[in-house]
This record gives C-alpha cells, structure tokens and sequence, in this order.
C-alpha cells in the first residue's frame, strides 16, 4: 500500500503550472475589479478626467512594478521550485505567500466595501488595483521565458 504523502507529490512542472494560475487569474481578476471602479466613479462624474488619468497612472506604477519587483519575486519562486525534489502540491507558492495573499485579499474586500460612493477612494483603489494586475500580467513573461511549463 502506498504511502499517502506520496501520493501528493506532483512533478516540478505541475508547481509551475499551479503558480502561473494564480498569477494569471490575480492580474486578471485586479484588472476586472480596478476597470469596475473606474466605470463606477466615471459615473459618479463623467465629466471628469481622473478615471482616465488613473488608468495611465496604474500602468505606469504596475509596468514599474513589475520590472522592480515582480521579474525577481517571480523568477525566485520558479528557482525555488526547480530544485525541489520530492515536489508537494502545496509548494507552488511558500506558505508566507499563502498567508499575505488571504491578507491582500481581506483587506481588498474591506476596502472595496468601503469606496462605493466616494469618488477619490475609488480612483485611488482602482490605482491600486490596476498597478498590482498590470505588475502581475506584465512580469508572467517570466514563466514563458524560463519555459516553465516545459518538462
């Protein structure tokens, strides 16, 4: 009869995969969330600029980023995993990151909560937003450029 833990150990390229699924599906769903806010405060004044001007700014802040910080987090996360050797499924990420991601996520949801119907909290949250999904799409070059879903 086989061991159970062993039944969880999965190849260094599954770790790979797993990790640019949460990096992806992070970037993506930040991009989604931080465009609703936007739309939202477009609404409360169309007439204003700002929503446009915070688009810019969040791409401007995640592009940077993501060239700054996000390459290195990401390609020391991929160096981590290469050298793995009995792979757990859970070692896609260190459990550090499991825990500030829950954090990140938490108080996400509480501001969100709160910048409804305040036009400056909304612009500045979207910023936010869109700074952490552009810096997270920009730097997932990395995952195609160590060719990490390669065997």
């Amino acid at each position: 009869m086989k061991d159970k833990s062993s039944q969880l150990i999965v190849s260094n390229r599954t770790l790979n995969i797993l990790a640019a699924i949460i990096w992806y599906t992070g970037g993506i769903v930040l991009l989604l969330k931080g465009r609703n806010l936007l739309i939202e405060a477009d609404t409360m004044k169309p007439e204003n600029y700002w929503p446009q001007l915070a688009a810019i700014t969040g791409l401007l802040l995640g592009s940077l980023k993501a060239r700054f910080l996000f390459n290195k987090s990401c390609q020391k996360n991929l160096n981590r995993i290469s050298i793995l050797v009995k792979p757990r499924i859970w070692q896609f990420f260190r459990i550090r990151f499991f825990v500030a991601l829950m954090v990140m996520i938490t108080i996400s949801v509480i501001l969100s909560g709160l910048v409804h119907n305040n036009y400056i909290l909304l612009i500045s949250i979207a910023i936010l937003d869109l700074s952490i999904s552009i810096a997270l799409l920009g730097s997932s070059y990395v995952f195609w450029k160590q060719r990490a879903f390669v065997k």
